[in-house]
């Protein structure tokens, strides 16, 4: 069965404020799906909800099984994995520990973490050191390791690349690329595409809590976006 990550009317709110409202959308197996829109519109929201880390209304299935009324972690054990925004490491624990934690989370024997180690051969040189000390590209190739050792059917990231230098933000996006040629299903979610468009096969643009329709191609994505942007300036009187 295709890896789909199939969305059907998600919302989440925090208290009366809505983040995302009545999103659908559809992250095809073995393309990269991107949701990109300016800063607060909701899209680490929608991230955080697909995964179960935050409340949210709606039906989110993998590969035709329903995870909405799963944890985080059961949705992790069924294929969902997510490389969040701030990384989410255990700073003063070393590389190696950090990936351990995350294998016995999911009961993944101890060849996991060597693998995952080798992903990146700077993660493998850096094993014992603790997180906290790395710098930012190599915790991010840390966090993309960690949510690739189960070798999740569906893999999605929050703001992947921002404020990396570009030759790291190359080798994670090959990586991704290479993640979603195997098979999977793969969202990102950005502010805008930028280096990103070499990669992403279709995507939405989300504003104020709204995801409009499927682009089938970068370039539609990225001008859906440009428009988008636009209004937005118009309205608060940017030249």
């Amino acid at each position: 069965m295709s890896a789909d990550l199939v969305v059907n009317e998600l919302t989440v709110t925090y208290g009366k404020a809505t983040a995302v409202e009545r999103a659908t959308l559809t992250v095809p197996a073995g393309k990269i799906t991107a949701v990109v829109g300016p800063n607060g519109a909701g899209k680490s929201s929608l991230a955080l909800g697909l995964y179960g880390s935050v409340a949210a209304k709606g039906e989110v299935l993998l590969a035709g099984e329903p995870l909405s009324s799963m944890s985080s972690i059961a949705r992790a054990k069924a294929g969902l994995a997510i490389v969040p925004q701030g990384r989410q490491l255990f700073p003063r624990l070393t590389v190696r520990d950090n990936l351990q934690v995350m294998a016995e989370m999911l009961g993944l024997k101890r060849d996991a973490v060597e693998a995952a180690l080798d992903r990146f051969p700077v993660i493998r040189e850096r094993h014992n050191r603790l997180a906290g000390v790395l710098s930012g590209g190599e915790q991010q190739m840390l966090v993309v390791s960690r949510a690739l050792m189960a070798n999740p059917r569906c893999l999605v990231l929050d703001e992947m690349t921002t404020g990396l230098a570009p030759k790291i933000v190359g080798q994670l996006i090959d990586t991704v690329s290479a993640i979603a040629d195997a098979g999977a299903s793969v969202l990102i979610v950005d502010p805008a595409l930028g280096p990103l468009a070499r990669a992403v096969d279709r995507g939405y643009v989300l504003v104020r809590a709204q995801l409009g329709e499927a682009h089938e191609n970068a370039d539609a994505l990225d001008a859906a976006y440009q428009r988008a942007m636009g209004v937005i300036h118009d309205e608060i009187g940017l030249e």
